[in-house]
């Protein structure tokens, strides 16, 4: 028996459901990595950043979030090389979705009972996402913008229900905007931390300040 199409497990209709001592047996959702690309490159060098921000409220299968990323990946290597990005995928699936198994075989009205004890077996995970939710984040250098939002088109093929693709104004994955960002390098109230910044209060101690 195949896979239920998505229209089956698409709407938000049941409380959140996750892998418990009480649901036991659940199978292992189909992503398991969650950033690809050069993702230990210096915050400096990648400013521009481009989002897929979900227009829906909705679920999103762990097999979606895996072919999108999959997608995405394929065409930033193309278009940015396999140095030039970091992507980052935002949506995880914890929330388990169950099947009501019917066999469909010669003899099953026998065997099957129906919609008595319907309560089903654990099938997969997915995420559930709101309007607004970040799905996909990729930062990059600002020669790469088309490609960036082209990965990001492609990806969009992979989902069910709407999305949008939004442009950030702030500096990679930092919560700076650029000329913020720029002023608190120069100023010393930001310090460059990996793939982020580090704020550094500019009050405290007066020791701090010498």
């Amino acid at each position: 028996m195949g896979r239920r199409p998505a229209k089956c497990y698409r709407y938000c209709k049941n409380k959140p459901f996750i892998k418990s001592r009480y649901c036991r047996g659940v199978p292992d959702s189909k992503i398991r990595i969650y950033d690809v690309g050069r993702k230990a490159a210096p915050c400096a060098d990648f400013p521009f950043v481009v989002h897929l921000v979900s227009d829906e409220r909705e679920q999103i299968s762990s097999n979606a979030l895996e072919a999108a990323r999959i997608a995405a990946n394929k065409c930033l290597t193309k278009f940015c090389g396999r140095e030039g990005f970091h992507m980052r995928m935002r949506a995880h699936p914890y929330h388990v979705i169950r099947i009501n198994k019917m066999l469909s075989c010669a003899g099953a009205d026998r065997l099957q009972t129906g919609m008595r004890h319907a309560y089903g077996k654990p099938d997969s995970v997915v995420a559930r996402v709101k309007i607004g939710h970040v799905l996909i984040s990729v930062r990059s250098r600002d020669v790469n913008k088309a490609g960036c939002i082209e990965a990001m088109r492609r990806a969009k093929f992979k989902f069910p229900g709407r999305q949008k693709i939004v442009l950030s104004r702030k500096w990679g994955f930092t919560k700076w905007n650029r000329e913020e960002y720029a002023e608190g390098l120069a100023a010393g109230w930001l310090k460059s931390d990996g793939v982020g910044v580090q704020y550094i209060p500019r009050h405290g101690p007066w020791t701090l300040s010498q």
